[in-house]
């Protein structure tokens, strides 16, 4: 129990839909200065949560509690504003309620506004870009001054700027929040708790007190041990299962008792067993089998629009194994340049030489080739009731569970799905175009952490050329050969840099921040940068980074520690089992023979772990 004031708690709350369960019995509670991020896969219930928490929702069962006087801020992941009112307005208005003058309101809001990066105050909040909309969500809660400030998927449609903006205003502005993200470097950035959503775990909720890397190392420890209680459970239940199929003349002696205890196993074990069955979407993006050494070539593009220049003199080279990511502040030209290259709008100036009958996949941000208006169904499969993939039929019921859909939604309209169903969707659809090229532009928004780690996968052995648009910085440094930064002086010249990865652009970004007006520090050299092919220099500076995901990194920087602390124990079972002091003890004898077998099996596995990682890294 927290030594601070709660602020915040919830007791044995429950919400479900229809006859599915979103969270049972959920208790927890929010500390003075607690900074939490909550996770959890899609459709675990976060945002149903969130709102129960700041008290738009009521839950199904048990009570919401908030202490005297404290302010809740909210801010929801789809935002709405009045469309013509300034944003400086919306400001002004949220604190209505506040007893201030109007200049001090006005001066509130502008110091706000101008420490969220607003150049213009009174732009209209309907011609903001998703991006800015976000950020003024922000804004109009943190100008009230809130104790608790709930946050859901802040930094969707947030560019890297906005960001990394958002950590340096939550660590001054914030005295409490909960943020739902699925952003893993900004919940390692932001989080000091971290509360994981998932019927996986008995009690529906994994409450650890540390960063997100914290998160993932006692998840597996949890994990791991309820693996270990459901295999015991499954012999015990094994062994009465068998004396239950006996006669009833074998059985009457028994007592009635046990007969009892026996079902009580077995109903235990399917419910530790429904609890324990995780899914992950399948994705596995088809290539065209091209041997070509050069998929295209760009010179000299450039694009204005208004007399704005957008782009200016971007060249590129994609060749087989090139994964090019692309970053940028909003309005900097990411969408328009992977138009471009996708041959869905023509450039201003410059010239692209593509490879003959190249075949280019685009992934669109804005999703308007999605018709909400149809079935589930409907949009996996346009043309009947299977899809080709891979030159065979798949029935859409088997297309549709890959990517985590269940049977009883294809009749659902698209317009019911969430955010991340949405994006499985059009994930689902480029699957079944080989392809030369991808062209992603956004595909992270809405997807959930083990969907995301999938997707990872997938990128990386694609062998065609990749260019990527995202705001997940672990993503693109995973992934990613080389970074291109649009407009990365922020001159609106419509240049472009490149950089070995965002940590290299971070450090640029912060030399333009410590020298206002004077020059920007030069890169560090990109290997090959002037044609973006893959760097080789780049795997001996750090292999894992490319070939691990993010749980198996940290797992491969303790697995030393960990094997040593495991033949520790091995050897104190040994000692234990050779002691003559319970040589005439048969249950103890027994017993510690059962730990070490334990103990060599725990090392064993440890071992094939290690050359299990090693594997990925050679």
């Amino acid at each position: 129990m927290s030594s601070r004031p709660l602020l915040l708690s919830c007791e044995s709350i429950s919400k479900q839909f229809g006859i599915r369960p979103l969270f049972q019995n959920l208790s927890f509670g929010l500390f003075e200065g607690d900074r939490v991020g909550l996770v959890g896969p899609n459709g675990s219930g976060k945002s149903t949560l969130l709102k129960i928490l700041a008290g738009l929702e009521e839950p199904d069962t048990g009570t919401r509690s908030l202490r005297k006087g404290v302010r809740v801020g909210y801010v929801p992941q789809d935002p709405v504003f009045p469309a013509a009112m300034p944003a400086e307005e919306v400001l002004i208005q949220a604190m209505a309620g506040e007893h201030l003058e109007e200049y001090e309101k006005s001066a509130r809001a502008a110091m706000l506004l101008g420490r969220m990066g607003f150049r213009d105050p009174r732009q209209a909040a309907g011609s903001l870009s998703g991006g800015w909309q976000k950020r003024l969500a922000v804004a109009r809660e943190l100008v009230r001054t809130p104790d608790i400030l709930l946050m859901d998927e802040p930094t969707n449609h947030l560019d890297l700027e906005g960001i990394l903006d958002l950590e340096e205003i939550l660590a001054s502005e914030a005295s409490a929040y909960i943020v739902i993200s699925h952003d893993r470097y900004f919940l390692e950035n932001v989080a000091r708790r971290m509360l994981e959503l998932d019927r996986v775990y008995p009690e529906g909720l994994l409450q650890v007190d540390g960063t997100y890397s914290d998160l993932l190392e006692r998840r597996d420890e949890v994990r791991r041990n309820q693996a270990e209680y459901q295999e015991s459970l499954a012999n015990r239940a094994r062994h009465e299962m068998e004396w239950l199929r006996r006669g009833p003349k074998a059985r009457t002696t028994k007592a009635k008792a046990r007969i009892q205890e026996a079902h009580r196993l077995i109903d235990e074990l399917d419910e530790v067993k429904g609890r324990s069955g995780e899914s992950t979407a399948s994705i596995d993006f088809a290539a065209s089998g091209r041997k070509t050494k050069r998929l295209l070539l760009a010179r000299g593009l450039a694009k204005s629009f208004a007399d704005r220049q957008v782009l200016s003199g971007i060249d590129l080279l994609i060749r087989p194994g090139t994964r090019l990511g692309v970053l940028g502040p909003n309005g900097s030209g990411k969408t328009t340049l992977l138009s471009i290259l996708a041959g869905t709008l023509d450039p201003d100036a410059g010239e692209i030489e593509r490879a003959q009958f190249l075949k280019t996949v685009l992934f669109e941000q804005s999703r308007d080739t999605l018709d909400r208006s149809v079935s589930l169904r409907r949009a996996l499969a346009p043309e009947g009731d299977s899809v080709i993939y891979q030159d065979r039929a798949v029935h859409v019921a088997g297309w549709a569970k890959r990517f985590l859909f269940r049977p009883e939604q294809l009749d659902t309209p698209v317009s019911r799905l969430s955010g991340g169903e949405q994006a499985r969707i059009l994930i689902a659809r480029l699957m079944l175009q080989p392809a030369d090229l991808l062209i992603l532009d956004e595909p992270t928004n809405d997807l959930d952490i083990p969907t995301l780690e999938v997707l990872e996968e997938s990128l990386l052995e694609f062998p065609g050329g990749l260019v990527l648009v995202t705001h997940d910085r672990y993503l693109l440094d995973r992934v990613c050969t080389a970074i291109l930064a649009l407009d990365p002086d922020e001159d609106g010249r419509g240049g472009a840099r490149l950089f070995a990865d965002t940590g290299q652009w971070e450090e640029h970004r912060r030399s333009l921040a410590a020298k206002p007006g004077a020059a920007p520090a030069a890169p560090k050299p990109v290997p090959k940068s002037a044609n973006t092919e893959p760097a080789p220099a780049k795997t001996s500076s750090k292999p894992a980074a490319k070939r691990l995901t993010y749980r198996e990194q940290k797992e491969w920087e303790r697995m030393e520690e960990d094997i040593v602390a495991a033949e520790e124990a091995l050897a104190r079972c040994q000692e234990a089992v050779e002691d003559p002091a319970v040589a005439a003890d048969a249950a103890a004898l027994n017993e510690r023979c059962v730990a070490l077998e334990a103990a060599r099996a725990e090392v064993e596995r440890l071992y094939a772990r290690w050359a299990e990682l090693e594997a990925k890294l050679a």
